[in-house]
Parts: structure tokens; sequence; C-alpha cells
């Protein structure tokens, strides 16, 4: 017979390294989906395409892999799965799009990442479940961090709306881990981001006017990086690698890890997306940026080291010892999101 704890320690590692691989796919999108949307496509004409093309995929790999029990899986869990697609992609892609349109993209990508901030609210409010002081220590200092990479404190003024469309992307980002973590292991991976994507795809449909898309783009030279690519290849890239993967191995690390652990982790998403425009777009990094990517990686070592054992009460957060949400700085409208 295996040793538990060895076998619990496997769990783990697989988790971290899954929600790392995650929030690098995810951070990947932003330069290639930059250079469509600067090919001709409209901010939520990439989202739709993204999204009905990971559905369209992830559909296909549930038929194939899982038959009949994929359908049988998702009608048995419909609720949550058409909450996941309203809110935890629809809502927050479409949402954050909106903020970064009317406020700096820092901003925007700031007040989305309150959501783990609201998982540990909601964890230790609703749920009234132990919050291990550590994810909320990873929490506070990964915030500090992202503020840093972002620079939020470049051109700021308020926009009402740009700021009401960043805190709810933060709640459908957190309803996203939440959901996650309420349905576990009941439902496959596959099964939930095609059913999610289905409802997303479908939401999004009448705002992005995907019939008004110039459908040229794919097959045209898109400029990227100084050089051209085939707009094809760059739209696989966002559905295939971006979205399709990185749902489904965010998923995978939510139910090896929790949702409090998971959010505290995505955090490096945003060092990744940082870390890849440098690399593809030529997008230098200042040194107060290369910072704020150090204490964010920091603020995830803490994060994770909460997996290590079960939380006891000397060592769990009260509602008044959560790291509270940032008060957003005003901000002044964005050219185009990343």
């Amino acid at each position: 017979m295996g040793n538990p704890g060895t076998a619990a320690g496997r769990t783990r590692a697989g988790g971290l390294a899954l929600i790392v691989f995650s929030s690098v796919c995810f951070g990947g999108s932003g330069p290639f989906g930059k250079a469509l949307i600067e090919a001709g496509l409209s901010p939520l004409q990439a989202v739709w395409m993204r999204i009905a093309g990971a559905a369209l995929v992830l559909t296909v790999l549930a038929a194939a892999v899982r038959g009949r029990r994929a359908w049988t899986t998702a009608r048995a869990h419909l609720a949550p799965l058409v909450a996941y697609g309203v809110a935890a992609i629809a809502g927050c892609q479409g949402l954050y799009f909106l903020a970064a349109s009317r406020l700096p993209v820092g901003v925007a990508i700031l007040l989305e990442f309150c959501g783990p901030v609201l998982v540990l609210l909601w964890m230790r409010l609703v749920r009234r479940t132990p919050v291990r002081r550590t994810a909320g220590q990873g929490v506070a200092v990964a915030m500090v961090g992202l503020v840093l990479v972002v620079q939020v404190w470049d051109g700021l003024r308020l926009d009402a709306l740009g700021l009401a469309a960043g805190l709810g992307a933060a709640a459908c980002q957190a309803a996203y881990f939440l959901l996650l973590d309420r349905m576990g292991d009941a439902v496959d991976p596959l099964v939930t981001n095609a059913a999610g994507g289905i409802v997303a795809a479908a939401l999004l449909t009448l705002p992005a006017l995907p019939w008004t898309m110039p459908w040229h783009v794919l097959a045209d030279p898109v400029p990227i990086a100084g050089r051209t690519a085939p707009g094809w290849a760059l739209a696989a890239w966002i559905i295939g690698v971006s979205t399709v993967l990185a749902y489904i191995a965010g998923n995978a690390a939510v139910h090896r890890l929790s949702a409090q652990v998971a959010g505290a982790l995505s955090y490096t998403e945003a060092v990744a997306a940082t870390l890849i425009a440098w690399i593809v777009l030529d997008e230098h990094l200042t040194p107060v940026q290369l910072l704020g990517g150090a204490i964010v990686l920091t603020g995830a070592y803490l994060a994770q080291r909460s997996v290590a054992t079960t939380p006891t009460p000397s060592d769990t957060l009260h509602p008044e010892a959560l790291p509270p949400a940032p008060s957003p700085a005003p901000a002044v409208p964005a050219d185009t999101p990343t």
C-alpha cells in the first residue's frame, strides 16, 4: 500500500504545477489577441472568437473522450454549469474588456484580480470555512506586487462605468474559483468548460456581432513583433493554448488545491503576461515592474505553503484579519485591451 502522505504530496505538487501552467497559458493570450485586434477585430469579437472556438474544440473532445456520460453529467449539474458559463467565462471576459476599454489596462487587470480577495471573504464570511493565514498573506503580498507590475498610477482619472465593470470582473473571477471548488470532482473539466463555453458564446453573440467580423483577418498575414504571422495561427494559439488548455488546467488545479489557494496563485498570470509581452512584443520592463513581479511571486510562494498542512485555529484568519480589497485609483480610458 502506498504512503498516503506521499500521495497527498504528489497531488499538491500536481495542483501547484497545473495552476502555474494555467496562469502562463492565460497570460499568453495578450500579445496574440492584441495583434488580431490591431488587424481589425474588435475586442469583443476577439473574445467571442476565443470562447466560441474553445467551446467547439471542448465539445468535440468531451464527446470523443467521455461519450454519452459527458451529457448525462451536464444534465445532472445544469445549474452550476450555466452559472459557470455566465459568470466565470462570459462575465469575466466581457466585463474585463469593458473595463479595459474605459480604464488603463493595468487598472482593469488590478480590479479583476481583486477576485482572490473576494474568494477569501466568501470562504470565511459566507461558507464559514477556515482560511489559512498564509493564503491571506499571499494574496495581500501579491496585490502589492500587482500594483507595481501594472503601474496603476499611469494617467489616472475616474470612470464610473469602467470601475463598475472592473469590480464586476473581480466578482466573476471569484465565481470561477468558487464554482469549481463547489463542483469538485463531480463534473469532468472537459464537460465543465464545454458546457460553460457554449453558454458564454451564446451570451456574447449579440454584443460581439460576429457576422460583422472581418473574417479575412484570419487568412491575412498579421504584424506581430516586427514580423508577420498568419491570423489563423494566432487565433489557434489563443483558442487552443490560452483558453482550452488554460481552463482545463485551472479546473484540475482547483480540484487538487482549493479555491483560496488557487486564487492566490493565479496572480502569476499577470507576471506571465508581462514577461510574454516583453519577449514577444519587446515591451520593455521597468525596474519597478521587475520588483513587482518578484513581489507577486513571493505572494504566490506564501500562498502555496497553505496546502502543506491542515489549518489549525491559530493559523486561520478571522474576518477582520483578511486583506482588504484595495481602493482602486481613478483612471483614464485605454486605447485597446491586451
